[in-house]
């Protein structure tokens, strides 16, 4: 078996036994054996991935793997976008619902200045995911199919692993529509890994990123309360705005990454024909 499916049939096997395991025994996950479940299957895609680097590479793959983490020494302004993606989509979102509607959508509850203090908390945490998804995962599928179409790929596959989360009632998920979520976590895919490139390979930034977009994403919350049909398509006007706003974006990035992986084989194809 390669380790690309390795890393992904592992990672689901542990993940899925430990939240299903909450689901289905009906434990809280507030209770100290539910959050012990939830945190050993959310870190599962990067203890997995350290597992299978120690075996095949041993202490040196681990040593480079885990460098990316501390890959900070990259422009100012990728720290800006890393912070500031989804807060802009986000209010970008509130902008055309008014324009749209005539009225405000409903925003979060939770003061603006308490976001950056939870997202620089939260980004160390990130590692649990992103040293599997990003470190480990994304090259190696990139190799394979190209970095465009493997932000796909490992968007789709990051989406479905979160399934057993629309079941545990205290996750902010639950109940929602799998199907929007599934477009959001594609296109924030898409826009990680074209991060992860631009900054050559800084999981750090990824991290960041992915703290701003848990933490951030309720400026202007997009789920609706109550709501019960995980497999339907009913969500609010606030969800569609920002899968389609992330879309446009998506496209953006994933232009950028063709048209880049396109000069790069025209670089080797002159170099090859240059040679004596």
């Amino acid at each position: 078996m390669k380790p690309v499916v390795k890393i992904f049939v592992l990672t689901y096997a542990v993940t899925w036994i430990c939240f299903f395991t909450v689901v289905a025994a009906g434990i809280p996950a507030y209770a100290p054996v539910g959050a012990v479940l939830l945190l050993l299957g959310s870190f599962a895609p990067s203890l997995v991935a350290l597992w299978l680097t120690a075996r095949a590479e041993g202490d040196s793959g681990l040593r480079t793997l885990l460098s990316r983490v501390l890959r900070w020494r990259v422009a100012a302004h990728w720290y800006v976008f890393a912070v500031g993606y989804i807060p802009a989509v986000k209010l970008t979102v509130a902008l055309v619902h008014r324009v749209a509607t005539g009225a405000w959508p409903r925003f979060g509850d939770e003061p603006w200045y308490v976001i950056p203090a939870a997202i620089a908390f939260s980004t160390p945490f990130q590692a649990g995911e992103e040293i599997g998804w990003r470190g480990y995962a994304l090259p190696r599928l990139a190799a394979r199919f190209g970095l465009a179409r493997a932000s796909l790929l490992l968007g789709l596959i990051w989406a479905c692993w979160h399934l057993p989360q629309f079941f545990i009632p205290e996750v902010d998920t639950y109940g929602q529509s799998f199907f929007v979520f599934a477009l959001q976590v594609t296109a924030l895919s898409v826009a990680m890994a074209w991060l992860y490139a631009r900054t050559n390979g800084s999981l750090l930034l990824v991290m960041l990123l992915h703290s701003a977009v848990n933490n951030a994403k309720d400026i202007v919350p997009s789920a609706v309360p109550g709501a019960t049909n995980t497999f339907g398509l009913s969500a609010s006007l606030v969800a569609w705005l920002t899968v389609t706003l992330l879309w446009i974006c998506a496209a953006y990035f994933l232009a950028t990454m063709r048209r880049q992986a396109e000069t790069s084989r025209r670089t080797v194809t002159q170099e090859r024909r240059t040679e004596p």
